[in-house]
This record gives structure tokens, C-alpha cells and sequence, in this order.
């Protein structure tokens, strides 16, 4: 076996000389490298901002949608979409280790992980599309994928069904840093409110905020906002469309007396919503993007031009322990798990 880079910069093959997830195509071989684990593929959960992209573009019918999806991993050896730019991740079964990682990983073959890395970097090989799942952004297959040796993993746990685990350790980033940003008595917005990672969130957000703080959910669809009313954690539950940013920020102006948030967090799965969410925070406020179709170009010049000093925040998915402490709130939350095993398998 050859020794590749720890990044995966050896499977590369156009552009030469740039890391796996931002390369335009990428080696999806699954001869192993030294450093590599290969994974027996079940299922893809698909970033949800380019699943909506790609269920729009092809009209919701799911032969173009599977013809989609595979079109994109022919081209790019990955599940990279072109539009978006984003990915997903994937759970599976070990199936070979690497030598060079031998003893040097806890995982042994046969393990069931998730990857905690994007699609748009995982060398992925589908043999066959079983089922669509498409309200849960979920796709069923036969294939492989490699996990490079930098790559970032969770053992499924034994006591939450692989599927609900697989929806939360999606978007486990999000309650992690939504843990780190909010402070008892902050007044926080989550646009997006009633979706997957924008419920963990506000039940995040709820904990962190306090009896004092004001949590704020925000949807343009009456169910979504509903939900939010049943669920009890948010203080205002406003049908608003974000993409109109004077009437976002008019909303959370009226429900705050004019003082705006101090937290933004943004988890929608459509385009322009930045100025909307920018607007809704108060000067020397944080908005945090966890959104990836958000455009950060839009972000940073139009917070300039409505003059918002306002510090934000790449949405990065991954922080430390993230996969822990989001399996840990559908644990602790009765309510919550049972809305993850409704709702998003």
C-alpha cells in the first residue's frame, strides 16, 4: 500500500495542488492507500441546502433527483454539489483499516460510524440509489467511501436508532456552537426556527438564555411556526420570510422594543437571507451562519453597506466534542427525540 497525505491531498486530480474539498474532481478509487479506511456505505444524509437544490432544479420527480445525485459523484468522485458547494456525510460499517492506522485508530472492522466530515471531500462510489427519502434528506444506497486519516468519525451509540443518529449528527455542529455564543439573559433569533438544526438551536438557545433571555424562532411557514408554539421553547414564534430583510428586522424590532438581538444564528436552507439576519442584530452583536447557502460575500459587504458592526461567524460545522453533546440532548430531551423520530426519519 502507498502512503498518502493525511488530508487527502493524494486524491486529488484537478486542480493539482489544493485539498480535497474545494478540488474540482477527486480519485474515487477505493483501492486503499496506507492511511485510509474504507466504508461499506448504508446511507447519505444530504446537506440541506443543496438536497433543495437539487430537489428544485429537478421538479421533486425522484428519477431526476437519483439521476442528480449520481451524475454529481460520476463527475466529481464525491457528492460535492456544484450550486451549492455543500455536501452531507454518510453512516456505514468498516470494512478494511489502513495499515498505517493500525493500532493508531479505536475502530476496528465492522464498526457502524458516521462521518463527521463533508460529502464534498469523501471519496464516495455509488453502486445503486435504494430509496429516496426526500422530506428527511436522506438516500439509501450500496457503495463505498474513504476516510482519510484526518477525518473525523463518531461510533453510532447503541441506544438511539442509526437513523435518528445519523439526522442529528448531520447538524451537530449547530447546538455545540449555539452553546458557546449564547449568554443567560441574551435575546436570540434562530432563522429557520422550526427546521432540523434550527429546533436543536432554540432548544439550545432555551437552555442557555435562561428564564431572563427572549428566544425568537423564526419560519415563513405557519407549521413550522405552530410547532414551535407546541414545543414551548421559544418566547415568539414569527412567520417572516427572511429573504425580506426589512420586514425580518421590523418583526424582532417590534418584539424586542427596538433593541434587536444579540444572537443571530441563521440555519435556513435557501439563498439570501444574510441582510435579513444581519439587520435583526443589534450593533456589536454575533450572527452565526450555520447555513451553507448562505453567501459570505453578501454577508460582509452588506453588513457594510446598512453600517451593522456586527461579528460573524462562519458556520462551522465542527467543534469539539460536537457529535457527543448532540446525541446527548436527544438523551436528555424526551420531546426532542421524539420529534427527530417523527419528523426526520
Amino acid at each position: 500500500m502507498q502512503h498518502g497525505c493525511p488530508y487527502g491531498t493524494h486524491r486529488v486530480l484537478e486542480p493539482k495542488g489544493v485539498l480535497p474539498q474545494p478540488a474540482w474532481k477527486i480519485d474515487n478509487t477505493m483501492s486503499l492507500w496506507d492511511n485510509e479506511i474504507l466504508i461499506d456505505v448504508d446511507a447519505l444524509n444530504i446537506d440541506a441546502a443543496s438536497f433543495t437544490q437539487i430537489k428544485k432544479a429537478s421538479e421533486n420527480d425522484p428519477a431526476r433527483i437519483e439521476a442528480a445525485i449520481l451524475d454529481i459523484v460520476a463527475q466529481r468522485g464525491k457528492h460535492h454539489n456544484p450550486v451549492t458547494g455543500s455536501g452531507g456525510m454518510l453512516i456505514g460499517r468498516v470494512a478494511a483499516i489502513g495499515a498505517a492506522l493500525q493500532g493508531k485508530t479505536d475502530l476496528q472492522v465492522g464498526d457502524k460510524i458516521a462521518t463527521l466530515v463533508s460529502l464534498s471531500l469523501t471519496p464516495l462510489k455509488i453502486e445503486r440509489i435504494k430509496a429516496l427519502h426526500l422530506a428527511q434528506d436522506q438516500v439509501e444506497i450500496d457503495g463505498q467511501a474513504i476516510l482519510f486519516e484526518s477525518g473525523l468519525y463518531a461510533k453510532l451509540p447503541t441506544d438511539i436508532p442509526e437513523k435518528v443518529a445519523l439526522a442529528i449528527l448531520d447538524v451537530a455542529g449547530a447546538p455545540a456552537q449555539t452553546a458557546r455564543l449564547v449568554r443567560p439573559g441574551d435575546t436570540v433569533v434562530v432563522v429557520g426556527g422550526g427546521g432540523k438544526s434550527g429546533t436543536l438551536c432554540v432548544y439550545e438557545a432555551r437552555k442557555r438564555a435562561g428564564p431572563a433571555g427572549c428566544v425568537i424562532g423564526v419560519s415563513p411557514f405557519a407549521k413550522d411556526c405552530e410547532r414551535m408554539q407546541e414545543l414551548g421553547w421559544v418566547d415568539h414564534a414569527l412567520q417572516v420570510d427572511a429573504t425580506d430583510a426589512v420586514a425580518m428586522m421590523r418583526a424582532i424590532s417590534d418584539v424586542t422594543q427596538g433593541r434587536l438581538a444579540d444572537v443571530v444564528i441563521n440555519c435556513v436552507n435557501i439563498q439570501h437571507t444574510e441582510l435579513g439576519s444581519i439587520l435583526a442584530t443589534r450593533q456589536r452583536g454575533t450572527v452565526y451562519f450555520f447555513s451553507m447557502a448562505t453567501s459570505f460575500t453578501a454577508a460582509a459587504l452588506g453588513a457594510e453597506g446598512v453600517g451593522k458592526d456586527v461579528d460573524m461567524i462562519v458556520g462551522n460545522g465542527y467543534a469539539k466534542d460536537h457529535a457527543v453533546y448532540a446525541l446527548e440532548l436527544l438523551r436528555e430531551s424526551p420531546r426532542l427525540r421524539t420529534l427527530f423520530e417523527t419528523l426526520y426519519v
